[in-house]
């Protein structure tokens, strides 16, 4: 099966409405940290204590995301992302009154903190959804598996491109609290009707009669290491743009400079589909770390939004090659009925090191500038290449424990669409 056939098979599996509610779904996660990034350090005039509440957001929401994942794989997706999307709606407009008000510097950070816990990791969830979909495809399985992963990268990656720009937009057009006012509205929406999608009930019931397993293995650990250093180049490069907008006087273009980061790298994740399956993911996401490296360097010689931007639309282009790897080796690496609670971890672990890189680079940018931003983005790419070059043979080996098994007598029929109905 070709990659375009691929492409065209899960879609009518799931459902347009289904594809369309699960990516709208994610945006306002892509939106919430850089529109508090911008909230706070426009309402307060320092990078510092911006970085820290989108900070303290990301890591709230990096030690929520893995309880809610491993709650969903016990009752279902369903309960868990509907109180979450309502919750987290409530929380952004909150976070919105509460700098308006001119809050004490805790309580900011307070409630962007309680905000990014609540906040559902919509991305990793889709995943999951997709062994369950297509498990009645037979000898296709594999194939279709890893054209969803590759379709679900590129479109985390085109959602860390519009968030940002939807950011950037009402920044432009409204303010920095216009923006997050827009991320409650589509979450309390399109985050409920991605619970309330039937998808979701199939996933359960399909994943509760499989046996449990271990989750932290070794190379489970590896895999979140991986995504730490994909989260601290998100959150040192995000901060290294706004440095450079708001010194230009536009601090809105911060978004649409980091949304480029978002657009090569979609770009690159769909084309994934068509790397031979021959070529392992481990192997797979060792090129794509060295690519990061080496594309990242550009950024310290960087000095206006122009040659920013086209700096990072390349550096996106080795985004979602890694991610899609890591993930692809972690959905093969653990037990079927811990797949929700694996993806939940790598996401929350892409927070905790964007809440490392954009802290990290807010004081750094503080007293040196872009340059010294961005300097954290090229310290995350060393660390993406020192983890895939000494543990290939442990992804190796982690990657073939677990194959797909057939679908059983009773199973969803992988020709009917689930996405469309109610």
């Amino acid at each position: 099966m070709s990659p375009l056939a691929s492409y065209r098979r899960l879609l009518s599996i799931a459902g347009p409405s289904y594809v369309l509610v699960a990516f709208v779904g994610r945006l306002p996660l892509a939106m919430s940290q850089l529109g508090t990034l911008l909230l706070v350090s426009t309402a307060t005039g320092s990078y510092g204590l911006g970085g820290l509440s989108a900070g303290a957001l990301a890591v709230a929401n990096a030690a929520g995301a893995p309880v809610a994942g491993s709650l969903a794989d016990r009752i279902g997706q369903r309960p868990v992302v509907l109180v979450q999307s309502l919750l987290g709606a409530a929380g952004l407009a909150l976070l919105v009154a509460v700098v308006a008000a001119d809050a004490a510097d805790g309580l900011v950070v307070l409630t962007a903190a309680a905000t990014g816990l609540v906040l559902p990791q919509v991305g990793p969830l889709a995943r999951v959804r997709w062994r369950p979909l297509t498990r009645a495809t037979g000898a296709h399985q594999r194939r279709l598996v890893d054209a969803a992963f590759s379709y679900e990268g590129a479109a985390d990656e085109a959602s860390f491109a519009i968030g940002p720009a939807l950011v950037g937009l009402s920044v432009a057009v409204v303010s920095p609290s216009g923006a997050l006012l827009l991320a409650a509205v589509l979450l309390a929406v399109f985050g409920s009707a991605f619970a309330l999608d039937p998808s979701a009930r199939l996933t359960h019931e399909t994943e509760r009669a499989v046996g449990s397993g271990r989750l932290i293995a070794p190379a489970f650990v590896v895999l979140a290491a991986a995504q730490v250093s994909i989260g601290m180049l998100f959150g040192a490069t995000q901060t290294g743009a706004t440095v450079l907008a708001t010194e230009a006087g536009t601090p809105g273009a911060a978004g649409l400079v980091h949304a480029t980061l978002g657009v090569g790298s979609a770009v690159a994740g769909l084309a994934t589909a068509f790397v031979p399956e021959r070529i392992g993911h481990e192997r797979r996401a060792l090129v794509a770390a060295w690519v990061l490296l080496v594309l990242s360097l550009p950024l310290l010689a960087v000095g206006s939004l122009g040659t920013a931007t086209a700096t990072v639309l390349v550096l996106g282009c080795a985004v979602a090659p890694y991610m899609i790897a890591v993930f692809s080796l972690a959905e093969r690496a653990v037990p079927p009925a811990q797949v929700g609670a694996a993806m939940t971890t790598l996401a929350s672990a892409t927070g905790l090191g964007y809440a490392l890189g954009s802290s990290l680079a807010g004081r750094l940018a503080d007293e040196s500038g872009a340059t010294a931003a961005f300097a954290i983005t090229v310290g995350a790419t060393v660390l993406a290449v020192a983890l895939m070059s000494t543990q290939q043979r442990r992804l190796r080996a982690a990657a073939a424990d677990r194959s797909i098994p057939p679908a059983t007598p009773g199973e969803h029929r992988a020709d009917v669409p689930v996405g469309g109905s109610r």
